[in-house]
């Protein structure tokens, strides 16, 4: 854990932080210290309610419901579920997008190529379809998605992709969902004023999507990014701002969807495009990832043209203030309000999506598949002549901080490291060398302590106990951003993971994607689930979100627990005005799914929590108790 007062982990942050804030520059570390000093009581609880016009209600002593007659539960519980509506919106957006953008390659009209025909073979038989060519099945793919994700009947990617043990509960429950826009249309409806103020039917309709969610919307998105570019596999790549040469033409991608990415570093690898750049006056042209979209190209591309990854979604303005990013493309999700005034440092913010706009930009290069190659020409164009004014009159700031990391774990690369055998990764986990596996699928945010301590703090204390870390989301970044995935983390290693991670060449902890990947993550559960016959709550698997901000990682939240996973998070959700709303994501609802929330901001204390519930679940399967003296399998 860093110091107390700073304002991240990472020295490179800490060391920009300090020059645009001399500067009196607005960033996000002075803007959420001075919302500190006015946060709401009501709020923070969730027991504030601005629905109607009767509004805004406040719960409290002496006014027990609002004026409509709700209460606490029903209260805080709806604020939530109609707040997770939007992260189920944002990755079902990008399942259409993903679709349309398959359909269009198969049609011949985008840059992209059908990489992985194996796959697409596979996960068309996986949806039931067939067809002669790689193309006709590609096309069938796309409808049956774009179809699925909007019927009203029972959603057959859903099936397709959950555990068998699994669809035997959820049966029981009504939790087996249709389509995604059918789900989000009635949990939408719900949430409305004098609709479902029931907190325990609130929070099962929301269920509902979050399963639609990872295992349709989620799986489509990642298994169509495979097929177009390829399946992750592990390689190294780059972390922290030393990747930023400000000596070359720099353009940045930002946000979730890695299509405007991809065209880019296809064009970037052309000769004539690092020959166009060095008549400019820089080294060459090269491509700098930032948060999903820069983490979607990392796990699968091992390119020169291809800089690394700076971080996570806080590091933005930091970055740009270092006056070495000539664009910034910035397609949907986290692209950060203030960013307009980091133009002074040279960059020109372009939107490439529809869904981007910021105060004084009010046009982009909006994403279309047809126009993707136009669109990355376009923004090499504006980069290259960019570049020449911003060296004229820029003077940039090099940070040498470059952190070598691996990373492309999907599924098959980890089941590639137990010799493509279910067997040896249930052998580990029995003889105790795995004691059990933590998914770490988080955000990053400042309410829980300086900018990704608790992430790092969280990986360091999981690791230590011999449980297996899985890095998803902007948390991954964080891990990466501290060299953390890498084998250096051995270092902080319990023995036996360590021995059992010297053996198999792997790290500790290991960089997975994205959080659209918790749909992969869980589709590698339903593997060990039915290879085991044993249903998700019995694995000794937990889920881990150290540090939360938004609607996608709370909707995942709810999805993990419909799962039967275990699931800590950090901060405190605002659902502490109801008792009965805190029991019910912390123990009843264990009862019902055999998942549960932990709710604890002290990393040590939810590490310690996280290892006893894989103990007791170790001990219900038979597996080998902590204590005793693992065997090496052959």
């Amino acid at each position: 854990m860093k110091r107390k007062g700073s304002v991240s982990h990472h020295e490179s942050v800490e060391r920009m932080y300090s020059s645009v804030s001399k500067l009196g520059i607005t960033n996000i570390a002075d803007r959420f210290r001075a919302q500190e000093r006015g946060r709401c009581f009501y709020c923070m609880q969730g027991l504030s309610c601005q629905l109607c016009s009767m509004g805004p209600c406040r719960i409290g002593n002496g006014k027990e419901y609002g004026a409509c007659g709700i209460d606490a539960a029903g209260m805080v519980v709806r604020n939530f579920v109609h707040l997770n509506m939007l992260g189920t919106e944002a990755y079902t957006y990008h399942a259409i997008e993903a679709a349309k953008t398959l359909r269009a390659t198969a049609e011949g009209k985008t840059p992209f190529e059908i990489k992985e025909p194996e796959k697409l073979r596979w996960f068309a038989e996986q949806l039931g379809l067939d067809g002669e060519t790689v193309e006709e099945l590609a096309v069938k793919i796309a409808d049956f998605i774009v179809s699925d994700l909007s019927s009203h009947e029972t959603s057959r990617l859903v099936l397709a992709f959950t555990p068998e043990k699994r669809k035997e509960v959820w049966e029981k429950l009504n939790l087996i969902p249709c389509g995604v826009f059918h789900e989000l249309l009635t949990m939408g409806t719900s949430s409305m004023t004098n609709v479902d103020t029931n907190y325990v039917s609130l929070a099962l309709k929301s269920m509902r999507s979050g399963i639609a969610t990872c295992l349709a919307s989620q799986i489509a998105v990642e298994m169509i990014h495979d097929i177009l570019f390829g399946t992750p596999s592990p390689h190294k790549g780059y972390a922290d701002f030393g990747v930023v040469d400000p000596d070359f033409v720099n353009i940045a991608v930002n946000g979730h969807e890695p299509f405007v990415a991809m065209a880019l570093l296809k064009l970037a690898g052309r000769d004539e495009i690092q020959e166009r750049a060095r008549r400019a006056g820089a080294k060459g042209l090269r491509i700098v990832g930032f948060i999903e979209t820069g983490q979607e190209v990392l796990q699968r591309t091992e390119s020169h043209v291809f800089a690394g990854i700076v971080g996570n979604w806080i590091v933005q303005e930091y970055v740009l203030a270092m006056g070495g990013i000539d664009v910034f493309a910035a397609d949907m999700n986290c692209t950060v309000p203030s960013l307009t005034e980091y133009q002074r440092f040279g960059v020109k913010i372009v939107p490439v999506s529809k869904l981007v706009r910021l105060r004084g930009i009010d046009e982009g290069l909006d994403y279309s598949p047809e126009k993707v190659e136009e669109i990355a020409m376009k923004l090499i164009d504006m980069a290259i002549e960019n570049f020449t004014e911003r060296r004229k009159r820029i003077n940039p700031v090099r940070i040498d901080s470059r952190k070598e990391i691996t990373v492309g774990f999907s599924p098959e690369a980890i089941m590639k490291a137990f010799g493509n055998n279910m067997e040896n990764l249930l052998t580990a986990l029995k003889e105790g060398r795995l004691k059990g596996i933590a998914a770490l699928v988080s955000c990053s945010t400042l309410k829980n302590g300086s900018h990704d301590s608790c992430t790092v703090e969280m990986a360091k204390e999981l690791i230590k106990r011999d449980i297996l870390v899985i890095s998803m989301g902007c948390g991954n970044a964080a891990l990466q951003q501290a060299g953390i995935t890498s084998m250096s983390s051995l270092d902080f290693a319990g023995k036996n993971l360590r021995n059992l991670c010297i053996e198999l060449n792997i790290p500790p902890v290991l960089s997975f994607g994205t959080c659209t990947d918790t749909g992969r993550a869980a589709y590698m559960l339903k593997l060990i689930s039915d290879y085991m016959g044993q249903d998700i709550p019995d694995l000794p698997v937990v889920v881990t979100a150290p540090e939360y901000m938004e609607q996608k990682a709370t909707i995942d939240a709810v999805f993990a627990v419909a799962y039967g996973l275990t699931v800590h998070v950090s901060p405190t959700p605002p659902i502490t005005g109801s008792d009965e709303a805190v029991r019910l994501f912390t123990e009843d609802v264990e009862k019902l799914t055999g998942g549960k929330i932990i709710v604890e901001e002290d990393m040590k204390k939810a590490a310690e929590m996280l290892d006893r519930v894989i103990s007791e679940k170790r001990k219900r399967l038979g597996f080998m108790a902590d204590t005793q003296k693992p065997q090496l399998y052959a």
